[in-house]
């Protein structure tokens, strides 16, 4: 099998991620092999962020608080075959990178000359919410149903992609919102996105503070306002308006 060694660039989109971030710069770390590149692109970040990351021996871009221009920013300044977008409060379990060199080893083992019926890829991690309720494994059992039937992982499960098809489909847009969506109906045409087969775990507070079912709404009520043209600031500025309502 084709040693997939340091052929990953990691892109992390962060804005106020200081608590957070170095537990998931920590996994990143137990896969060292696998990376290339590390870059955190930080979002006008008011806390510690910025150091902490470059304490963890990542890369720190500074660009505008749009997680879509920010994950475009950091693939810009990447050289690496393939790229691996992360948000900047998930954690990865031991053996991630494990699971991505089999894949890679089999995507480039695999011949792609113009007489071969090849189909290229992307992939995904499987949802993993952290927190206790009960309702939360029927939300990951419905993500893991839509991302394989659907085929729109969210971007929080990441999103593994060689470059050279990220390039072709345009790769992401500058947008605040709705940016992995965005990216994912252009790039199914092109590939077939496929899940890793381990977790991602996410920060669970936004559902255990709001509910389940009101998250779940809010987050539908999201995307089919951005399906029937509602611009991805207004979207934003509602998404985050009701973040610091949370908080306040």
């Amino acid at each position: 099998m084709i040693e997939a060694v340091g052929l990953i660039a990691v892109v992390i989109a962060v804005r106020n991620e200081a608590e957070r971030l170095p537990l998931l710069l920590a996994d990143l770390h137990q896969g060292e092999l696998l990376l290339a590149e590390l870059v955190v692109v930080d979002g006008s970040s008011t806390d510690a962020t910025a150091t902490v990351a470059r304490l963890a021996g990542a890369r720190v871009v500074r660009g505008a608080p749009s997680r879509g221009g920010q994950l475009a920013l950091g693939a810009a300044v990447t050289q690496a075959d393939w790229l691996l977008f992360l948000h900047g409060d998930g954690r990865l379990p031991a053996g991630w990178d494990r699971a991505i060199a089999r894949e890679l080893a089999r995507a480039i083992a695999t011949p792609q000359g113009p007489n071969r019926k090849y189909q290229p890829s992307a992939w995904y991690f499987r949802l993993a919410i952290d927190a206790a309720l009960p309702a939360l494994r029927l939300v990951e059992w419905a993500v893991a149903l839509r991302s394989e039937w659907r085929q729109l992982p969210y971007g929080d499960q990441g999103l593994l992609v060689s470059r050279r098809l990220y390039l072709q489909v345009g790769g992401f847009a500058s947008l605040p919102l709705m940016e992995d969506l965005d990216l994912l109906l252009r790039l199914k045409p092109h590939c077939r996105l496929r899940c890793l087969g381990v977790p991602l775990r996410v920060d669970g507070r936004r559902w255990i503070e709001r509910g389940v079912w009101a998250v779940g709404w809010s987050n539908w009520l999201l995307r089919r306002a951005w399906r029937r043209g509602v611009a991805s600031q207004e979207l934003a500025s509602r998404y985050y308006s009701q973040a610091e309502g949370r908080q306040a």
